[in-house]
């Protein structure tokens, strides 16, 4: 029986060790998990692009539990923060229009309507 060591470290980061790769942009992730997604064999990309088989499959899940949590409606990174901005312009909006409406109707009826006081 022949005992195999295995080596992690490989010193000139040549031959296979993905660990000297550098790190993955969100752009280039997406690039690949798109290329399984239509088709391609893992294994093939895999050996194509110098990234372990394992980690393009988690890739590939993350994208698509992502994808179907943004299906949901709710968007959850939305802070409450960002839904309180949201609904202040919403109400800015409505306000705005009020506003518009009343002063034609003013307007109509031969009222005049002062310019609004604009803070110094």
């Amino acid at each position: 029986m022949t005992l195999m060591t295995v080596n992690n470290h490989n010193e000139q980061g040549v031959g296979g060790d993905f660990r000297s790769q550098p790190r993955w942009s969100a752009g280039k992730k997406t690039d690949a998990v798109l290329r399984l997604l239509r088709g391609e064999s893992l294994e093939e990309l895999s050996r194509e692009l110098e990234v372990e088989a394992h980690r393009l499959a988690a890739w590939r899940y993350d994208f698509l539990a992502a994808g179907k949590h943004g299906l949901k409606g709710q968007r959850s990174d939305r802070t409450p923060d960002d839904r309180a901005l949201k609904q202040a312009e919403r109400k800015i909006g409505e306000l705005t229009l009020e506003n518009e409406v009343l002063r034609a109707a003013a307007e109509k009826r031969g009222l005049q309507i002062p310019p609004a006081k604009r803070p110094r």
